[in-house]
């Protein structure tokens, strides 16, 4: 214990290697006695946490593969809980530190944990597996794994990691654009958390997949709500991702119309730790909604492109708020003329003449605009909206109905002979 004190002070001076060379000394030191044992777990786990915080995916990777060959002093449980630990640390390091390495790793695990018939870990460890795959957006492949490892699941009950799979499968299916499939895989990992404690890591999960799926339906107040009580969550335990859920609560305020609430949730009690690039992004995109300005709107999408573009959640859905940005402004500038050079509109609304015929045109074939495109002359021809004469459709609802009525007399005649 002495040992791993010392070990706390150098990393705490930030002298990472001697702390890194006594660990490993303490860990290749001869195990006699209990005590000894546990000093070794906490040792390796030390070294596993000092190792993934900066980064040094090589030596992670070398000290899971080493332990593999050295877990026989450890108890079958506390093996495995190592294991999976180590693998977890590799994982949450950033993808470009992990340096590609690792579906090779959970790979390797895996194959080892079967060898050695430790079926536990080797299902936790295919649930890593799954993560990875969905991350490098191979969905497919999750989707695979996934199927084979949900029926072991449900035939062993293992329900904490039976939620996890059933999550990470709902998020395959989203991102593929399945939400219906998504939903109901969601809907199964809710149901068997709820027979269990649910951590509030995974609970906050939960909630966010369900304000995402919500907001593909374009219901952002529900959306919204779901957000907030997984931001909440991932508050409690301090985990970064917390910043995501914040995020996207502020989107679904912009996509309700609702801008003004984005400046007083920012600066509450709750989020001002969390300000950051991705925040003021967020607010900067409320104000130009506010402001209805196009101009103003791309200029903070190129600018903030990393966390605008980079994160397809935001990207897809301001994606169609710009497009409802647009469609408004053209209407406006449109109003007064009945006849208009599309490149004049175009100077107007400050954008390239083409995006501009290609957007009237759709808009023209979703009769939000009445009018036609001369493209010879490059003229819009607006029409006047004009009331709809409804005596045709009333006479042919009418019509309809007798015939449902004469169908219904014949009928009854038949019986009568």
């Amino acid at each position: 214990m002495e040992d791993l004190e010392r070990v706390e002070q150098l990393l705490f001076k930030d002298n990472i290697n001697e702390a890194i060379d006594l660990l490993n000394a303490i860990i290749k030191s001869p195990a006699k006695g209990e005590e000894i044992i546990k000093v070794k777990e906490l040792a390796i786990t030390k070294l596993g946490q000092t190792q993934a915080k900066h980064e040094m995916a090589d030596d992670l990777y070398s000290l899971i593969e080493e332990m593999k060959g050295s877990v026989g002093m450890f108890s079958k449980a506390k093996a495995a809980k190592l294991i999976r630990e180590l693998v977890d640390q590799f994982l949450n390091m950033r993808a470009i530190a992990r340096k590609g390495k690792e579906i090779p790793l959970c790979e390797n695990c895996i194959s080892w944990a079967k060898a050695e018939n430790r079926v536990y870990l080797r299902q936790a460890l295919e649930s890593r597996l799954i993560l990875v795959y969905v991350e490098r957006q191979d969905y497919n492949e999750a989707l695979k794994i996934a199927s084979t490892l949900l029926r072991e699941l449900k035939k062993i009950d293992d329900k904490a990691l039976l939620v996890e799979v059933q999550l990470l499968e709902s998020k395959a299916y989203q991102k593929l654009g399945n939400v219906s499939k998504s939903r109901a895989s969601l809907t199964s990992a809710k149901t068997t958390a709820n027979g269990i404690y649910c951590p509030p890591k995974l609970q906050a999960s939960l909630d966010l997949q369900s304000g995402i799926i919500h907001a593909e339906e374009k219901d952002f107040k529900t959306s919204y709500s779901y957000f907030y009580e997984a931001f909440e969550n991932y508050d409690s335990v301090d985990d970064p991702q917390a910043v995501i859920a914040l995020k996207y609560m502020l989107l679904c305020k912009v996509m309700l119309n609702q801008a003004d609430d984005v400046q007083s949730i920012v600066t509450g009690k709750l989020a001002l730790r969390y300000t950051g690039p991705e925040l003021i992004a967020m607010q900067q995109i409320a104000k130009a909604s506010q402001n209805r300005s196009i101009a103003e709107f791309k200029t903070i999408l190129k600018q903030h492109n990393e966390y605008i573009e980079g994160d397809p959640i935001v990207k897809s859905h301001l994606g169609a708020l710009y497009d409802t940005l647009l469609e408004q402004n053209l209407l406006r500038i449109i109003e007064p003329f009945s006849r208009v050079e599309v490149d004049h509109v175009a100077k107007l609304i400050n954008l390239p003449q083409d995006a501009i015929e290609q957007k009237l045109s759709q808009m023209i074939l979703d009769k939000t605009l009445h009018g036609i495109l001369d493209q010879g002359k490059g003229i819009l021809v607006v029409f006047e909206d004009s009331n709809v004469d409804q005596t045709y459709t009333k006479a042919l609802g009418t019509i309809g109905q007798l015939g449902k009525v004469v169908d219904s007399l014949y009928q009854k005649a038949k019986h009568v002979q």
